[in-house]
């Protein structure tokens, strides 16, 4: 990906790691629009850093067609799109409560990545050079027991990305995981003072420094989430996977 004179719809780009990966890709020369579900939370941003919003709710095929309908009317440009929309909740199997958790995790997560990939990638296809840019975890490669449905969007987002990649091998679109360790934001609602997390703005750096220096890499790996990533090759898994449940 070459980000100087890119235009980059970033869905899910109103908070956390999403709007903070918006402010560092423009400063890099990006022209950046956000999307997310808040009109107000969009014109907020708009006002306080000057960069477009469009409202999308992914759990909605109609309002994700609309989105890129708009978008594309808006930035005939688009060539690079970063699907950043994810929920992560706390959930225990079998409990009251939890299928609605796991429903609505699938639905944001996964069919959320795979309805903006579909709705974006004709488009994307016009384009000389474009770049999708899905977002995983490093949960993807070992999963957090408190989190299994997140955990399992994760990797279901890896693998469709891997296929994506494959299909699109011979055309003008690059395809990109980015894969966040644990991050402070407040994806879970915890608060952004988690001291075993990665602080967003040294995350978001690391991203935008592995895209410039390394424009071909099929996964942006930050040096925290390796561990994770390679567990099953480096045969530490268990060990990772014990930890990650407090044992």
């Amino acid at each position: 990906m070459r980000i100087p004179g890119s235009t980059i719809l970033i869905a899910g780009g109103t908070s956390g790691i999403g709007l903070a990966l918006a402010l560092r890709l423009r400063e890099a020369g990006a022209t950046v629009v956000v999307a997310g579900r808040r009109r107000d939370r969009l014109d907020a941003i708009r006002d306080e850093h000057g960069i477009d919003g469009l409202v999308v709710d992914v759990t909605d095929p109609t309002s994700i067609a609309t989105l890129a309908a708009d978008a594309v009317a808006a930035h005939p440009d688009l060539d690079a799109l970063v699907t950043m929309s994810g929920i992560m909740e706390l959930e225990r199997i079998g409990e009251p409560g939890a299928l609605d958790v796991a429903e609505r995790t699938i639905a944001t997560n996964l069919l959320g990545t795979i309805r903006l990939v579909e709705a974006f990638l004709a488009h994307l296809r016009t384009r000389p050079a474009a770049t999708i840019l899905t977002v995983t975890s490093g949960l993807a490669y070992v999963p957090l027991a408190a989190t299994p449905t997140y955990s399992a969007t994760k990797a279901g987002v890896h693998a469709y990305t891997e296929a994506l990649r494959e299909q699109l091998r011979e055309t003008s679109v690059q395809v990109v995981e980015i894969a966040p360790p644990l991050t402070r934001t407040r994806l879970r609602g915890e608060g952004t003072d988690n001291d075993h997390a990665l602080p967003l703005e040294d995350f978001v750096a690391e991203v935008v420094d592995i895209l410039q220096t390394q424009p071909d890499a099929p996964q942006v790996l930050v040096e925290r989430v390796r561990r994770q990533r390679f567990a099953a090759a480096d045969g530490t898994y268990d060990e990772v996977f014990a930890a990650q449940s407090g044992r």
